[in-house]
C-alpha cells in the first residue's frame, strides 16, 4: 500500500512540475512579447518626432529586441531543464 502512495504522489509531482513549467514559458512569451511590442511602439513615436535620427533608432530598437529575445530563450530553455531534468 505504501510503494503505490509514493507512485500516486510521484505521478502528481510531475503533473504539477509540467503544469508549473508551461505556465511559466507562456509568462515568459507573454511578457517578452510586451517588451518588443513597447520597444516598437517607442521606436515609431520617436521616428515621427525626429526621422533624421531613424538609423540610430533602429539599430537601437534591434539590439533591444534581440536582447529580449535571447532573456526569454533562456528562460525557457530554463523551463524545459526544469521539466526533463
Amino acid at each position: 500500500m505504501l510503494i503505490i502512495t509514493i507512485l500516486l504522489e510521484a505521478g502528481w509531482s510531475l503533473a504539477v512540475t509540467k503544469i508549473g513549467a508551461a505556465f511559466a514559458a507562456s509568462i515568459i512569451l507573454i511578457g517578452a512579447s510586451f517588451g518588443i511590442s513597447k520597444i516598437g511602439v517607442e521606436a515609431l513615436g520617436t521616428i515621427a518626432r525626429q526621422p533624421e535620427a531613424a538609423g540610430d533608432v533602429r539599430s537601437n530598437m534591434i539590439v533591444s529586441s534581440a536582447l529580449i529575445e535571447g532573456v526569454a530563450f533562456f528562460a525557457i530553455v530554463v523551463c524545459l531543464l526544469v521539466l526533463f531534468l
